[in-house]
């Protein structure tokens, strides 16, 4: 967790307003990851410039809202298969996402950030959490639950509201 948490720490370095958005199904196991993280975060108590979206399976619908937000930084989190071990953490470069759907959703996400960032140029840090299993009706495992609950911890850790 602490290389992940040093990637966001340097990627948000320079951040004046965040889009946290989670894209998954809790009805699919370990895909719900991200929006179990998301809601995490929704429990805490975040500066007014970082905002969590639950994407779920249809991410698209909140293209409006996030143009809305007018984020300088998005962070994209959601299960992904990158042969890592079940709960591991990976950065996956917007490049790499070029043209396939991205995991179990329609829109491919560089059509997706593209469509953001066409009138909002920001900077895009996708996160995926490897899956142990996305069987529908599944819970999700106990090692993607660590991981998607460290996870909310280490955001908020670096953008909790500084004390004065």
């Amino acid at each position: 967790m602490d290389k992940i948490r040093d990637k966001i720490k340097r990627f948000l370095k320079d951040s004046k307003n965040t889009v946290f958005l989670s894209i998954g199904s809790e009805l699919r196991g370990d895909d719900g990851a991200s929006v179990l993280t998301a809601n995490e975060l929704l429990k805490k108590d975040l500066p007014s410039n970082f905002k969590v979206l639950l994407g779920y399976t249809a991410p698209e619908n909140l293209t409006g809202e996030i143009k809305r937000i007018k984020p300088t930084h998005m962070i994209i989190c959601d299960a992904a298969n990158g042969g890592l071990k079940p709960g591991e953490i990976g950065v996956i470069s917007v490049s790499d996402v070029d043209g396939a759907a991205f995991s179990t959703h329609m829109m491919p996400m560089n059509v997706f950030i593209d469509y953001i960032s066409r009138d909002n140029p920001c900077k895009t840090l996708i996160l995926g959490i490897q899956p142990g299993s996305v069987e529908f009706g599944a819970d999700i495992t106990e090692e993607v639950r660590e991981t998607a609950i460290a996870l909310a911890d280490a955001v908020f850790e670096i953008v909790k509201p500084k004390k004065k």
